[in-house]
């Protein structure tokens, strides 16, 4: 399983550990969480990555006036913060756009330009590697282009939407973040080949759900205790088909992504243990996966509305 970098202090290290950013270096370009950690001069709010470097990351920055450099990645930001006016300049091309919710900015990698951005951002980036976009195009059997257009300030809800949820849902789970951010990429991914090429193209959904054999197999690899690989290549792979193909077909037979389906199973694990055991909070973190009761605590508030204290005493 890729291993997942997850920052939620502003006081920890900007980007990935040294050896995860030399890993993500592709000829001079550098990572692109390195490069927007350098240019940004602040910690991410939060951040998960896995070890080329893609991944997601949430920034609240100062007022920006600063060369952003090639990078390794695609970066697709999502804005949620206070409306006003950029400058961005790529060579002789100036774009001068608004900042508001519901707008995405896209830098395809390894290309650059100097931004000017008056005001405090709030901002939620994707970082995406050309190797997920073409593998994608490839599943998806779109036959277009994968060279992606320079955005700046661009009308998309759908995707400022959910880059904006994202950084939410993000638990301090490994195997749950990084499931997410697996899904996250691939569905963003077909949504940047479908709005955000030269040649956009509509990539046809797919029907039909997996054979009960199959999808039970995929059950019992998400129920695991054990250090089974429930990452989305080893899932796909189970069953014999792309991840782009899987997720869609797993869908189709339980109503929900791999992603939610283990995030149900985990809250129900939880539920378990705190009405039927002894067992503290810290301990049921640890048990279940969690990097804190901190994290277990907000997850699992996020899902009942309760702390898991609170909705021990009530079940009891």
């Amino acid at each position: 399983m890729s291993k997942v970098v997850l920052r939620e202090s502003a006081n920890e290290i900007l980007a990935a550990p040294r050896g995860q950013r030399d890993v993500a270096l592709v000829g001079d370009r550098s990572a692109a969480g390195e490069e927007m950690a350098r240019v940004l001069r602040t910690a991410p709010f939060r951040m998960a990555l896995d070890s080329s470097g893609a991944g997601i990351a949430h920034w609240k920055h100062d007022p920006l006036h600063d060369v952003v450099e090639p990078m390794s990645h695609h970066v697709i930001m999502a804005y949620n913060g206070t409306v006003q006016r950029m400058e961005r300049r790529s060579g002789r091309s100036i774009a001068i756009g608004t900042f508001r919710p519901g707008v995405v900015i896209v830098i395809p990698e390894g290309s650059t330009s100097r931004w000017d951005i008056p005001k405090p951002v709030d901002v939620v980036q994707l970082y995406l590697p050309q190797t997920t976009l073409k593998r994608v195009a490839d599943e998806a059997a779109t036959g277009s282009p994968t060279e992606l257009l320079e955005r700046t300030a661009h009308p998309d809800p759908v995707t400022s939407r959910l880059l904006l949820s994202a950084a939410d849902v993000l638990e301090g789970h490994e195997a749950l973040d990084t499931l997410f951010r697996q899904q996250l990429m691939d569905l963003l991914a077909t949504r940047l080949l479908a709005a955000h090429t030269g040649s956009p193209s509509a990539i046809a959904p797919t029907r039909g759900g997996l054979s009960p054999k199959t999808l039970l197999r995929a059950i019992e690899r998400l129920r695991s205790d054990s250090d089974a690989d429930v990452s989305l290549a080893a899932l796909a792979a189970d069953a014999g088909l792309s991840r782009f193909h899987f997720c869609r077909a797993f869908k189709d037979s339980t109503g929900l992504s791999p992603h939610a389906w283990l995030r149900q199973h985990r809250l129900e694990q939880a539920m378990n243990m705190l009405r039927d055991t002894d067992a503290s909070v810290v301990s049921i973190a640890a048990t279940l996966g969690y990097s804190s009761q901190t994290a277990f605590a907000a997850a699992f508030r996020k899902l009942t509305g309760e702390s898991p204290s609170d909705w021990r005493r009530r079940a009891r």
